[in-house]
């Protein structure tokens, strides 16, 4: 296992264990954050664990144009009633995120360090959101890291109305000139929206 040290690094990629654990320790500075993305990696850790860093193969991801839409949701889609935005409430639906249970996790992981190096780079433009509205009332979101490179990368979304979610994220990638969409890791969810497993290899064709 590899620990990081004060020097902005990471070892390769290929070097990440079988289920994608590259590194622990380090920080979450945002000079250290952006080297991450951009080599691939991103870190995901519990409250009670020091920060672990990953870099998975195969990497989940969704290609734009292959994203499925089924007709019970072009139907929500065309009479939900809701009002989707960009950057308009990132603090809010940071904050959100970390609220939600979630499956397998003992607790949220995202913590006070996580909100605050992601406000950072929200702050510096590097980390934006996307925001459901019903009425005047947040009631789902996402956020992820945009570097620039025609790669979005999702870190997290909520809920609190149903298909509310998935409204914010269809409407966000058929708006959005993105050539592919990270993922990160398999989930049911993103699968049925069109999400699929391709190599860490090709994957980091599109970061670089």
């Amino acid at each position: 296992m590899y620990y990081l040290t004060e020097e902005i690094e990471f070892p390769d990629v290929t070097l990440a264990t079988e289920d994608g654990l590259l590194a622990v320790g380090g920080d979450l500075s945002t000079v250290r954050l952006i080297h991450a993305y951009e080599n691939g990696i991103f870190p995901w850790y519990e409250e009670s664990e020091p920060i672990l860093w990953w870099s998975p193969d195969p990497r989940f991801v969704l290609f734009p144009e292959q994203l499925k839409i089924s007709k019970s949701m072009k139907q929500v889609l065309k009479n939900c009633g809701f009002t989707v935005t960009v950057n308009k409430a990132f603090a809010e639906v940071i904050q959100q995120c970390s609220k939600i249970n979630r499956d397998g996790q003992a607790s949220t992981w995202i913590t006070n360090p996580m909100i605050e190096g992601y406000m950072a780079l929200h702050n510096l433009g590097y980390a934006k959101s996307v925001e459901v509205w019903e009425g005047e009332s947040l009631v789902a979101g996402l956020y992820g890291i945009d570097l620039g490179n025609d790669v979005f990368c999702g870190e997290s979304m909520f809920t609190k109305v149903s298909n509310a979610s998935k409204v914010g994220f269809i409407t966000f990638v058929q708006n959005s000139n993105y050539k592919l969409i990270d993922c990160q890791i398999f989930t049911n969810h993103l699968e049925s929206l069109g999400a699929q497993d391709i190599s860490r290899a090709e994957f980091m064709k599109y970061m670089k």
